[in-house]
């Protein structure tokens, strides 16, 4: 019996949509640091593009403590 909980207990919360977020996650990265690095830059999408950033970044973390 106790095995069997054990057993339920350790469920990974793993799909495959999870790489996707991974994906999209190092993509919104590297489009805030090109804004960041360019000279003339559009405040509007470095500001959208950081709280998203953030956003991913907070839905990664809690993705993987469920792995």
């Amino acid at each position: 019996m106790l095995f069997a909980e054990a057993a339920e207990a350790s469920t990974s919360t793993y799909t495959a949509f999870d790489i996707y977020v991974l994906i999209f996650t190092v993509i919104i990265g590297i489009a805030v640091i090109r804004q960041l690095i360019n000279p003339k830059r559009n405040l509007f999408a470095l500001g959208f593009g950081t709280v998203a950033l953030l956003v991913f970044l907070f839905m990664d973390v809690i993705m993987i403590k469920g792995w």
